[in-house]
């Protein structure tokens, strides 16, 4: 295996949130129930601090501000999705974290995107369903449970990009992103049991099968497709040695940084950032990306 994985870790660059305001106030998803006020604030920003750090030894971190009212905001991987110099703003389906969307756009107004919507009647998550593969120009969609299946046409028109729908069909996966995560190399890492067989079908469809990383139920429950891939380094909350094992057979360093708080509210490492240099390249560009 080359070591081409290493050659743009430097240029990535995430956009968090410090969770000064970070709480679970009401029940949006499975894991928020029960743990209504059941947080602990301090700890959370310890560990919030410790995946700020470890990102930072490998990648570039920008900042946006807190703001009290709205405790999700934490989890900057919901505000939109990135191409490019162009962000296609994110519109929540449920109305408790819909006051996120103005921070969202002046964060990346703030950062000279060019931020694009989608009609007022179509739910989209941002980067939580829309994730973008390693090595060719396609947009991954998931759907199902927030992001509305007839945003993949916009979003393929607006971004001038293939996506790829997926459909999810477990509660407790709720985005694409606690249960599928495209890797440097062309790798991708999921847990089939989210998707219905048609999606399935897809991803063997479209991933060769020594790319496709199967994570087996107990990983996912602890998040562990919920993951900040830059180049060759890995980041997550946990992950059982085998699937360490596994990843490091393909030339990834894994790096496992306890993230529970957030696991309260159904997050965790990819939730809490969002990429923001993701070049918009051809498929024949990438593939010879990947064969350097």
């Amino acid at each position: 295996m080359t070591n081409h994985l290493l050659d743009h870790t430097a240029e990535d660059t995430f956009l968090m949130c410090a969770p000064d305001h970070f709480e679970v106030s009401y029940v949006i998803n499975p894991w928020m129930a029960g743990n209504i006020a059941h947080g602990n604030r301090s700890v959370a920003m310890e560990q919030w601090l410790a995946l700020v750090e470890a990102i930072g030894q490998v990648a570039k971190i920008k900042m946006m501000p807190a703001m009290p009212g709205v405790p999700d905001l934490v989890f900057t991987a919901n505000a939109g999705v990135v191409l490019g110099n162009k962000v296609v703003l994110s519109r929540f389906r449920h109305v408790e974290r819909q006051a996120e969307e103005v921070y969202f756009d002046a964060a990346f107004t703030a950062h000279g995107f060019e931020v694009l919507t989608l009609p007022p009647e179509l739910p989209f998550e941002g980067a939580g369903d829309a994730l973008m593969d390693r090595s060719e120009s396609l947009l991954w969609f998931g759907h199902g449970h927030r992001s509305d299946i007839a945003c993949a046409t916009r979003l393929s028109e607006l971004l001038e990009i293939e996506v790829q729908p997926l459909k999810l069909v477990d509660a407790r996966f709720y985005h694409l992103d606690t249960c599928f995560c495209p890797l440097a190399g062309g790798y991708v890492m999921y847990f089939p049991e989210a998707f219905d067989a048609a999606s399935q079908a897809e991803i063997t469809a479209r991933v060769p099968a020594d790319k496709r990383i199967i994570v087996a139920s107990e990983d996912a429950l602890h998040f562990a497709c919920n993951t900040v891939n830059s180049g060759r380094h890995i980041f997550l909350n946990q992950a059982s040695d085998a699937l360490v094992a596994q990843l490091q057979s393909h030339g990834f360093i894994v790096h496992q940084t306890a993230l529970t708080e957030f696991l309260k509210a159904g997050g965790a490492a990819k939730c809490l950032t969002l990429k923001l240099n993701e070049p918009h390249q051809s498929a024949a560009q990438a593939a010879r990306q990947e064969a350097a």
